[in-house]
């Protein structure tokens, strides 16, 4: 047994503590991890207010993030100690039907995320003699982790582990939404509501698709103005007037694509999307909420007569284990923006300060940066 320390939930809602926790050594298949970055991404606060039913508490957060192979544990084939690493929140194995077909993000072994156990159901940490779940079977909120060899994937030397951190998350998710859930081509006009860790990166995927409109929705100005620096043609406080101005300059035919990436995605925000896309037009529903939510207050008939399509996007709807490398050589010959997402640092100590900030319109994206 090691010791580390975690920012974890006791109870569902509460809020983040840290916490010593206990970890037992890698098991056959799994390695030890030292966590350098973490993302301070919506997705974990949404376990903290209850939105995200986890499968029990102590619950360690944490899904973005990179850092060091410590050790490794029998059988292991993908790693060895000392590789540099960035998460995958959805683990992908390779030998299911899903990642057969190469719908990697629909792997099987998703379904223990949220359970936030080892695919056997059991668990690596433990506090005060109680098992201890991690966000995404990873927990990027502590120091050190073991992890699934599933659920990781090599960085290149020469890209650090804040860059890294940024594309385990925030960037696939935005650039995927899209890539693969819109299609987005050259031309194209797109509303991307809401302008935080993943929305902002749906900007510059939008950009760098060519899109002659990229049109950038959020009520916060400081987030409005970062969509600019990021590639957003024009932005809006509010989706009617990005709706207006989107059929304005597509003779009244409307957004070829909507990407909903609120923080706190309601139907209703679905449905502004949907009035303000075309025929044959798409929205991609990336923002999540309050899990027992259920309804979309469109117009079937409309639904039907126009072909418009409601498109649900986890992870960029890709393949990670290829999607990381290739944003990374992105990244590094100048084509996409990662250091800039970054608004603030905090230490594991300041987690809280760090999901006001957020809570607050302050941040793009804040990471912890853990201690050595």
């Amino acid at each position: 047994m090691m010791k580390t320390r975690a920012a974890a939930l006791l109870q569902q809602p509460g809020h983040w503590q840290v916490i010593d926790v206990d970890l037992a050594p890698p098991q056959v298949g799994e390695v030890l991890v030292r966590f350098k970055v973490a993302g301070l991404c919506h997705s974990d606060e949404h376990a903290a207010t209850g939105d995200l039913p986890v499968g029990r508490t102590p619950f360690i957060g944490g899904h973005e993030g990179s850092g060091v192979i410590e050790a490794v544990g029998p059988g292991v084939t993908r790693f060895e100690v000392g590789d540099r690493v960035a998460t995958k929140f959805v683990p992908s194995c390779g030998f299911c039907a899903s990642c057969y077909a190469g719908r990697m993000t629909m792997c099987d072994l998703g379904m223990f995320a949220l359970a936030g156990c080892m695919p056997d159901g059991s668990y690596r940490a433990s506090y005060m003699g109680e098992d201890v779940a991690q966000m995404t079977m990873i927990g990027t909120f502590a120091q050190h982790a073991v992890a699934s060899e599933y659920s990781l994937v090599k960085i290149p030397e020469g890209v650090s582990y804040e860059a890294a951190a940024m594309v385990s998350c925030g960037v696939a998710s935005g650039w995927g939404s899209v890539e693969n859930g819109a299609g987005v081509a050259l031309g194209d006009t797109v509303i991307v509501m809401g302008v935080g860790g993943v929305g902002i990166n749906a900007v510059q995927a939008a950009a760098v698709r060519g899109a002659a409109h990229v049109i950038a929705v959020d009520p916060v100005e400081f987030k409005r103005e970062q969509a600019l620096l990021f590639g957003a043609t024009h932005t809006f406080a509010e989706m009617g007037e990005a709706a207006d101005f989107a059929r304005l300059v597509t003779d009244g035919r409307g957004a070829d694509a909507a990407i909903v990436c609120v923080g706190v995605t309601t139907g209703e925000h679905v449905a502004q999307a949907f009035s303000a896309i075309g025929a044959r037009s798409t929205v991609v529903v990336t923002g999540i909420g309050d899990s027992g939510a259920v309804g979309l207050p469109v117009n079937l008939w409309e639904l039907a007569m126009t072909e418009k399509r409601i498109q649900g996007v986890l992870f960029g709807m890709g393949n990670p284990g290829a999607d990381v490398p290739r944003l990374l050589d992105m990244y590094r010959s100048g084509r996409l923006k990662l250091d800039e997402l970054i608004t603030r640092r905090y230490t594991l100590d300041e987690i809280d300060a760090g999901y006001r900030d957020m809570h607050d319109g302050k941040n793009i994206r804040g990471v912890i940066v853990h201690e050595e």
